[in-house]
Parts: C-alpha cells; sequence; structure tokens
C-alpha cells in the first residue's frame, strides 16, 4: 500500500513539473542546440582600400608654420588595406546571409566563411545604414542550412539566449545569457528598439545572431558597452524589425518607409497637466514638414498623436519605428489630442527616402559612431561643420558627441571638439582613429597624442593616458 502510494504521489509530482516546465527553464546544456545552429552562423572578414597622403618627410611641422603648405604638395596618395571582422547568420538554403551594415561598409571585398572552413566571396543585395543592416549573397550553387526568425515581441525580460559570433576572429564562439532589459535606446539611430542581453558579446560578434531556446533568431547583436570587451551589456536588433528592412532589402534592394512629415518631442508631465490629458503619453507634434503627408491631412504643430493605425503610442520613441514599418501610400487613421479633445485624422504615407526632409538629414547629419577603447561618441566632420566653426577649408577630422563618465578624455575634452590628428597622423574616418588607437594600447606607452579644436575653435594638443 505504502509503495502504491509512493508510486502515485511520485507519478503525479512528476506530471505536474513537467506540466509547469517550460523551454526557458534552466538548461541542463546547450549542447544540442549550438551544434544545430553552429553551421548556419558564418564568420565575416572584410577588405577596405585605404587612401591618404603621407608625409615623406621623418619630421613634422608645427601647425601654422609656412612649410607646412609647402611640404604638402610633396605628400603622395597612399594605398593600404584595411580589414575587419565580423559575424552573421544563413537565412535562405541559396547563401542569403544577415549582418549589420558597419561590418560590411565600404569594403571592396568581403569573404564569408561557413562552417569553419568553407570560404565564400558575398555580394551585398542590400544594406540599410538606419538600422545598420546589410543583406549578403553568397557567390556559389551550393546550399546551406538556414535558420529562421523568431517572434520578438514574444522575448520576454528573463529568458534564456544564446548567442554566436566571431569574437576577436577567434571562430564560432557559443555565449548564453538572459534577456536583461526591452525597448533600449543608446542614440545610435531614430529606429532604436534594442534588446539587451548579459550574454557575452565582444568585437567581432557584430551581426551575429541571437537566439531563444527554440533556436528561432530574434535578435541581430550590433552594439556593447565597455572599451575593452564584453560587461555583460550587449544589443540586438529585435527580430521583428529587421525583418521588416531585411525583407525590402532583399525585394527591393533598398528600403521603403513610411513618412508622416513631423518633427515630435517627449509629453512630459507638465505638458500632459496643461493639455489635461489623463497622463503623459504620445508624442508631441513639435512642427509639420511643408507638403507632407501630415500637413496634406490637417495636422498640427501641437498635436498630441495618441495612436498610429490602430496601435497606441505610450511614448514618443514608437511612433518612428511604427510610422517606417508601415506600407508606403497607405491610408492610415491618426488619432491626436487637440484642444483638450481626441480627434481622428487620415493621412495617406510618403515614402522616407524620397522626401526631401530625408534628404536634409542624410546629408548634414552623418550617422554616430562609438570609438569603444576611448568610450567617446563622434561623428564624421562635415562641409557645413567647417563653415559654420569657421575652421580652416579641407580641414578633416571627427566630431565629439558624447563623452561617458568613464572615458580617459572625460577631463582633458568637451563635447563639441574636433579630433584632427592622432599621434601627428591627420585623422579623416572612425577607422582612422580606431586604428591608431589600438596601436597606442599595443604600445608599452599608452599614451595618445591628440590634436583637436576645442569649442573655442582653438587648435590644441592633448596628450592622454589609456588604461
Amino acid at each position: 500500500m505504502k509503495t502504491l502510494k509512493t508510486f502515485i504521489v511520485s507519478f503525479f509530482l512528476t506530471l505536474f513539473i513537467s506540466t509547469n516546465s517550460n523551454s526557458n527553464s534552466v538548461p541542463a546544456s546547450f549542447a544540442d542546440l549550438a551544434e544545430r545552429l553552429m553551421p548556419s552562423v558564418v564568420n565575416i572578414s572584410t577588405t577596405t582600400t585605404v587612401v591618404s597622403n603621407q608625409n615623406p618627410f621623418p619630421f613634422q611641422f608645427p601647425p601654422g608654420s609656412p612649410f607646412e603648405d609647402m611640404f604638402k604638395e610633396f605628400g603622395t596618395p597612399q594605398e593600404r588595406k584595411s580589414s575587419a571582422l565580423g559575424s552573421g547568420f544563413i537565412i535562405d538554403k541559396k547563401g542569403i546571409v544577415i549582418t549589420n551594415n558597419h561590418v560590411i561598409q565600404d569594403a571592396d571585398d568581403i569573404i564569408v566563411r561557413v562552417d569553419g572552413d568553407k570560404e565564400f566571396k558575398a555580394d551585398v543585395i542590400g544594406t540599410d545604414p538606419l538600422s545598420d543592416i546589410a543583406v549578403l549573397q553568397l557567390n556559389t550553387k551550393e546550399t546551406f542550412t538556414p535558420v529562421k526568425f523568431g517572434d520578438s515581441d514574444k522575448a520576454r525580460i528573463g529568458d534564456w539566449v544564446i548567442a554566436i559570433g566571431n569574437p576577436f576572429g577567434l571562430g564560432g564562439t557559443v555565449t548564453s545569457g538572459i534577456i536583461s532589459a526591452r525597448n533600449r535606446s543608446i542614440g545610435l539611430s531614430r529606429y532604436e528598439d534594442y534588446i539587451q542581453t548579459d550574454a557575452s558579446i565582444n568585437s567581432g560578434n557584430s551581426g551575429g545572431p541571437l537566439f531563444n531556446m527554440q533556436g528561432d533568431v530574434i535578435g541581430i547583436n550590433t552594439a556593447i558597452l565597455g572599451r575593452s570587451g564584453s560587461i555583460g551589456i550587449g544589443f540586438s536588433i529585435p527580430s521583428n524589425n529587421a525583418k521588416v528592412v531585411i525583407d525590402q532589402l532583399i525585394k527591393f534592394g533598398e528600403t521603403k518607409r513610411g513618412w508622416l512629415g513631423v518633427r515630435i518631442q517627449d509629453v512630459t508631465k507638465e505638458i500632459a497637466e496643461i493639455e489635461e490629458l489623463d497622463k503623459p503619453r504620445g508624442a508631441l507634434v513639435a512642427s509639420v514638414a511643408e507638403g507632407s503627408p501630415s500637413e496634406k491631412a490637417g495636422i498640427e504643430a501641437g498635436d498630441i498623436i495618441l495612436e498610429f493605425n490602430g496601435k497606441e503610442i505610450k511614448e514618443m520613441k514608437q511612433l518612428p519605428i511604427i510610422v517606417a514599418q508601415t506600407e508606403v501610400g497607405k491610408n492610415v487613421e491618426v488619432k491626436i489630442w487637440r484642444n483638450k479633445k481626441e480627434i481622428s485624422k487620415k493621412v495617406k504615407l510618403g515614402r522616407l527616402e524620397t522626401s526631401e526632409d530625408f534628404k536634409v538629414t542624410k546629408k548634414t547629419t552623418p550617422k554616430d559612431s562609438i570609438v569603444e577603447d576611448l568610450k567617446i561618441t563622434v561623428k564624421s566632420l562635415t562641409d557645413e561643420d567647417i563653415k559654420t566653426r569657421n575652421l580652416p577649408e579641407g580641414t578633416t577630422g571627427l566630431v565629439i558627441t558624447k563623452i561617458e563618465n568613464d572615458s580617459p578624455l572625460i577631463n582633458s575634452i568637451r563635447v563639441n571638439s574636433i579630433i584632427v590628428e592622432a599621434q601627428k597622423r591627420k585623422i579623416k574616418t572612425i577607422g582612422d582613429l580606431k586604428q591608431v588607437v589600438k596601436q597606442v594600447l599595443r604600445s608599452n606607452q599608452k599614451t595618445i597624442l591628440l590634436a583637436i579644436y576645442n569649442t573655442e575653435n582653438q587648435r590644441r594638443y592633448i596628450g592622454v593616458k589609456l588604461d
């Protein structure tokens, strides 16, 4: 009798555990999952030709010296090859590969290594710098094992995930962790809704997949925090956002985003009180572009957009993402708050990429990039910057747009300063700066000499000790 009771208790306990367990419980091992997914994750290496004028003389002239301009003409263009490494994953058996745009940007040659030892050249099907996504096609008739996208909207904080990629060029590497946060914005793009994970992501993981426990891709690893490597804070593009861009790149070779034609800002507690809105929500229209779909529909500055195409706008940053993912030319209903009451407007969406607003933004606002080893964010110096700040014609460099609190430059340089030289070498691109920083970090001295224009447009040198 006792044996029978023990059996019954054991049976129902096992049934209870089985019924209440799920795929997100603590796994005994990731081995089976990793073994199945590894053949679909690829390593990407690129080669880029960099052209620069090199001083043939073994000495430098001080800024403003009459000899500086005299000897510039002796500098002949020098070509050198720059290489970069990244990750990606296969989504079609015919060899369509997804990666980050910054992994293959400006590359002359792209080599994709599959399953550890097979190498293929790849062509670019399409790229989208705004979302940092690129689609490649392998030059081969071989067939491959693809992975599929999962529903990133179902991913929850605390769910187990694994990342597979090519950190530091080591080849296929598996790391595990959980989803630490959702809907993160880190200042890289106008369309930010990142998944944050503590799965170890390092340099070279960019473009690699973030998998859930079913083996579906729920994110594309794209950014990390930390100068020297993973500190447990990595960011992935959600698969649901990425799929819209990828489908357009495969179909059209370019993106076709919806365009509303408004500039927006957060609805603060104070604004909600003034407008007699129940709570801070929606997106406040700061201005409306002339001739835009919004102007034609009668949307005005001061309106608060509460709902777009049936989707509630809880906070301002949601609106650009939802609008961009909506079909161009579609007639949508927009619910707005005006004069302390809700009204509706019908808007026929335009296309962002053909709008004047996009052309101006693309021309005058280069994409910000993070220099991880310096813990700063920079953008390329434009002709408009040179004109506005009255800098010498032909000046090249990088404008500092953000300095982290733990940056080695925090006490030496201010935001909006311009880095024009590093170790007496002219800086034209972010790649130039990163290369010099890497060389300094590999040296014994670990001190970098920067030439900058400060916020008063004074040219000066600064020596900074790197960790």
